[in-house]
């Protein structure tokens, strides 16, 4: 889910990533919105410098991964994807899903750190309109989501996760 910015609808999205034997990642849409690469970059390296504490001592780089963005409304851009496309990676590569319905919300930088999530409260009502159960949330949008409405907050299970870690536990089936 793209939690966009300031100026930017909100948009949902569905990661598809595939992992194989080779190396480096390759985004299957052609062409690839500039934004939606830089989320992959992003994710990319935060996958190579923070793989020991992600995915134990499995080597990313001796994966190649294909990854295809899906649109499931007007919002084409995947700006603010990383934190999805970086769990769909170590998904992949560990070779166990996520949870079903679930959708992931929250923008890497380049350093593993969390960006401020914007619209929070439009994410929520748009993921609970386009059928999610689990709304997995970075804990600086917890106060934007005071403003839920009750009706949405029985509707939707809002999980809140602190880091990089928390988020691909919480995301993984058990």
């Amino acid at each position: 889910m793209n939690a966009g910015g300031q100026e930017e609808t909100t948009g949902l999205y569905k990661v598809e990533i595939n992992v194989g034997p080779g190396s480096g990642v390759k985004i299957l849409n052609k062409p690839a919105p500039p934004q939606f690469q830089e989320s992959v970059r992003y994710a990319e390296q935060n996958l190579y410098s923070k793989s020991k504490e992600l995915i134990g001592d499995r080597d990313p780089r001796a994966h190649e991964f294909s990854i295809q963005l899906r649109a499931f409304d007007a919002s084409k851009s995947g700006n603010g994807m990383g934190m999805a496309v970086l769990i769909g990676l170590c998904s992949a590569i560990l070779e166990k899903n996520t949870k079903g319905g679930l959708v992931i919300v929250g923008q890497l930088n380049l350093g593993g750190s969390l960006d401020m999530a914007y619209n929070a409260v439009n994410l929520a009502e748009l993921a609970v309109e386009k059928g999610a159960t689990t709304l997995l949330v970075p804990l600086n949008a917890r106060k934007q989501l005071n403003d839920l409405s009750d009706d949405m907050v029985t509707k939707v299970n809002i999980q809140y996760y602190t880091d990089l870690k928390d988020c691909l536990v919480k995301a993984l089936m058990e």
